[in-house]
């Protein structure tokens, strides 16, 4: 064999075995439908499965408030009438000072402003021989504060007007006494008792003396004709019967004077004018904030008190307010800022829109528990309890439950190395759980079920 036919020889063995690859190359590539399809599926899904609990299950409602301090009222000071002009303020408390009872609340041209605890507020000037609710009122206060006013009979007397300047003296103020006015009318009182004495008196010796000038008219009249003898004789018993009632109207009037000179005596002892002294409902109580500045007139509303109950003004929405009741305990608090606290429902409005709300939204108040925090200006996050099992019960995570074809709510258990359904009846759900009591089947705590597939 030349060497032209050896090399067309291994042309032709090249190409032989090109084509032989070239067959199994493609015949490699070729599958069946079945094939490939099983080659292109997903692979199995694989369960999620997470244990069954027990645990206590609570139904909450959450919502913000923000914290005060109770029952705000502003402090009112009323002219009064014995002094005839309005002081000027001239000293206040601080905010958050604590008012207790007898205490100086400010002063208004030097003088104080007490308080004192009662219904009746100030109207009028409360001074010996006036009686009424305001001054038993006064007198109580004063026994609490241990000074003796006396019986506790609303009437103030000279027991009581002791007692008031005892506790004048005490706080470092002089006690208010009479009047200029008063004083000079007890001076004009005087003087015209006086003079009605003396005038009674004359009237009196002009009386006693006219029956000798009836006796000395009968004797003048003798010998004088009838007509004559009857004028002298009438005209003298006329003289006495109008000295003896000048002398009766002269008694009366020195009378008169007379006791009202013991009502002016009796009334300008020790005294409260109506500008020194505020009832309040409560004691003690807390300095919220001023309303008057010094230099104003002492007149009006000139201090903001509350108790000294911590309470928060709230709201919720119109489908939960029905959820929540009075006496509901409430927990309260901020992580970010570390408070935490407890209270209670105290009232919840009986129509939305109230108390500065809109009108989906019903306010409800919570007062606070006593806590050493200061918690007032703070907006607060407040969880109610609406509802509980009570107990531990038998839980799994909501996305456990599913619905059966029948509409029947079912869970997926592990049992061995399979999966299957137990018919269940779900309860409470809260915080991502659902309390479930088997309808068939048993369950129990630790037993794996299925929330998912992956």
């Amino acid at each position: 064999m030349n060497r032209k036919q050896i090399t067309t020889a291994f042309i032709l063995l090249a190409v032989v075995i090109a084509a032989s690859a070239g067959s199994w190359l493609a015949g490699a590539r070729i599958q069946s439908p079945a094939e490939a399809a099983a080659r292109t599926a997903p692979p199995a899904p694989s369960p999620i499965l997470v244990p069954i609990e027990e645990r206590v299950l609570t139904a909450d409602v959450v919502t913000r408030g923000t914290a005060r301090f109770g029952l705000p009222q502003s402090l009112l000071l009323v002219p009064s009438p014995l002094k005839g002009e309005i002081g000027i303020v001239t000293t206040l408390p601080t905010r958050t000072a604590q008012l207790a009872e007898g205490d100086l609340l400010l002063t208004a041209s030097g003088r104080p402003v007490f308080i004192l605890q009662g219904e009746t507020p100030v109207y009028r000037d409360l001074t010996p021989g006036v009686d009424g609710d305001d001054v038993l009122q006064l007198e109580s206060g004063l026994a609490r504060l241990g000074f003796d006013p006396g019986p506790l009979d609303g009437l103030f007397d000279e027991k009581t007007g002791a007692a008031v300047g005892a506790w004048y003296t005490q706080s470092g103020f002089t006690p208010f006494g009479p009047t200029a006015g008063q004083i000079a009318q007890i001076r004009e009182l005087e003087d015209a008792l006086t003079a009605a004495i003396n005038e009674k008196l004359t009237a009196e010796e002009i009386a006693a003396a006219a029956p000798l000038a009836v006796e000395a008219a009968r004797a003048h009249a003798v010998g004088e004709s009838a007509a004559v003898a009857a004028y002298i004789i009438q005209t003298a018993l006329d003289e006495q019967a109008a000295a003896e009632r000048e002398a009766q109207r002269l008694g009366e009037t020195a009378e008169r004077l007379a006791a009202d000179l013991e009502v002016a005596q009796a009334q300008t002892g020790l005294q409260i004018p109506a500008d020194e002294l505020i009832f309040v409902t409560t004691l003690p109580v807390r300095v919220e904030g001023n309303e008057a500045a010094i230099g104003d007139e002492a007149v009006g509303p000139v201090v903001l008190v509350t108790n000294n109950q911590l309470a928060l003004d709230s709201s919720l929405p119109l489908e939960e307010a029905p959820l929540v009741k009075p006496g509901m305990e409430v927990a309260i608090d901020e992580p970010d800022l570390g408070i935490t606290a407890t209270g209670v429902v105290a009232r919840i409005a009986d129509i939305p829109g109230t108390e500065g709300v809109d009108g989906f939204h019903v306010y409800f108040e919570v007062l606070v528990d006593e806590t050493p925090l200061t918690l007032d200006g703070f907006s607060l996050r407040l969880t109610i309890p609406v509802e509980s099992t009570g107990g531990a019960v038998t839980v799994v995570p909501l996305s456990a439950l599913s619905l059966a074809p029948d509409g029947s709510s079912r869970i997926q258990v592990q049992v061995g190395d399979a999966l299957e359904y137990i018919t269940v009846t779900p309860g409470l759900s809260a915080d991502g759980f659902v309390e479930i009591i088997p309808v068939d089947g048993e369950i129990t705590a630790g037993q794996l079920v299925v929330i998912g597939f992956e």
